[in-house]
């Protein structure tokens, strides 16, 4: 598909390379006892429970807080390890305490990270003829899968043009909202999903995000699934059920990502993949997927 290979151009002309620096300065006057009594908080923590998790006195804790005290490069690494805290905001707190940022940031086409984006690659490609993306931290569509295409297609080309945002692509009226039977329910599934994210990370980026989508207007003629529409799926997880050309097909999905990362990148990169809930959706993807195929081996002959 047309949108498909606009990605992979876009991805194979991204050649910059981060330096270790970029994107990895706090925000303006945070010191780094700020940064953590942030996390902390973000995570719900007391100062004793912390101090407790990563073995430090409650005092010496205070005192890195609130400035009296300025902490090692080894504790800062140690206490975001306790708080969870993202790659990305782990650099900040080290140049926020006056350190060198530890995890570089390189683009996916950057050559150190090939065996990263063929395993990415051979998960997408893998995964068809069912529909598979690979989003950034900030839902970009990074990378996608044949099967996507016939999905997407009804969607405003404005949207497709790259860079592509998953969730705006979704609930954006121009997107494919209005082809999906469900919306109310898979609307309150993303926004809950995205929320969750920006109360983890504390994204303004994500927050602004949430609030753009959640301010969209109902699609015209959007109703709520009926009661005899509902897939065996419904019970337990929210499936997205698309109208399409092709009769209505039901998905869901799931995510991967990378396990141990040590660069930014993969460290937010992660992999939608999308499942048949019903047979008839299973089927009728097989049958897209054997009809692209027949369609790209009658343009090479």
């Amino acid at each position: 598909m047309d949108f498909v290979r606009a990605l992979a151009i876009i991805a194979a002309m991204d050649t910059h390379i981060v330096s270790p620096s970029e994107r990895a300065t706090p925000p303006p006057g945070r010191t780094v006892g700020d940064l953590l009594r942030e996390w902390r908080q973000r995570r719900r923590m007391s100062q004793l429970l912390l101090a407790s998790e990563a073995d430090v006195s409650t005092r010496h804790l205070s005192f890195v807080e609130s400035g009296r005290a300025t902490p090692s490069r080894e504790m800062i690494m140690h206490l975001a390890e306790r708080l969870d805290v993202p790659l990305r905001a782990r650099n900040a707190l080290l140049v926020a305490a006056g350190y060198a940022p530890l995890f570089r940031e390189r683009p996916l086409s950057d050559p150190q990270l090939g065996a990263a984006r063929e395993a990415v690659e051979r998960v997408l490609k893998g995964h068809e003829p069912y529909p598979a993306v690979a989003v950034d931290r900030h839902w970009t569509i990074v990378a996608a899968n044949r099967a996507l295409g016939p999905l997407v297609a009804a969607a405003s080309p404005a949207l497709l043009a790259p860079p592509v945002n998953a969730l705006r692509l979704s609930l954006h009226p121009d997107g494919i909202a209005s082809s999906i039977v469900n919306w109310h329910a898979w609307r309150a599934h993303l926004l809950a999903r995205l929320q969750r994210q920006v109360e983890v990370s504390g994204d303004a980026t994500l927050a602004a995000l949430h609030d753009e989508l959640a301010g969209y207007a109902t699609p015209y003629g959007t109703r709520d699934a009926r009661p005899e529409e509902a897939t065996p799926l419904d019970p337990i997880a929210v499936p997205l059920r698309l109208d399409t050309p092709h009769g209505v097909l039901s998905l869901f999905s799931t995510t991967t990502v990378f396990g141990t990362p040590v660069d930014v990148t993969l460290s937010e990169l992660a992999i939608e993949a999308f499942f048949p809930a019903d047979q008839q959706t299973a089927d009728t993807l097989r049958a897209l997927a054997a009809a692209q195929s027949a369609g790209t081996d009658d343009e090479a002959a």
